[in-house]
């Protein structure tokens, strides 16, 4: 049974840091692009991060840039989103989600993706 699980959510608050990881069962992470996502409540759901197969490529939402990176180890079966200077727009359901070589221009996009984690939730909050 494919299966991604994130963890490492959690109650942060502003300015601190959180790992997020998302694990692969059931199937190697190796040949597909790797996104993160998030969903807060009432807005659609928007990408985060994405990495793709290999690692030589990756992208990032504009509000994130410089505050979270993307990494991928393939011999854990698993991807990490490191998030620095939380900030609470930051707070939201987050997502890893599988697809098999997403366009690049559309890595940051839901529709290119098969398999979804259950979520993980992150809030920034004094």
């Amino acid at each position: 049974q494919l299966q991604l699980v994130e963890s490492g959510g959690g109650l942060v608050q502003p300015g601190g840091s959180l790992r997020l990881s998302c694990a692969a069962s059931g199937f190697t992470l190796d040949d597909y692009a790797i996104g993160w996502f998030r969903q807060a409540p009432g807005k659609e759901r928007e990408g985060v991060s994405s990495i793709s197969s290999t690692g030589s490529n990756t992208y990032y939402k504009d509000s994130v840039k410089g505050r979270f990176t993307i990494s991928r180890d393939n011999a854990k079966n698993t991807v990490y989103l490191q998030m620095n200077s939380l900030q609470p727009e930051d707070t939201a359901v987050y997502y890893c989600a599988a697809g098999y070589n997403p366009p690049l221009g559309f890595m940051g996009y839901v529709f290119p993706y098969d398999y979804w984690g259950q979520g993980i939730q992150v809030t920034v909050s004094s």
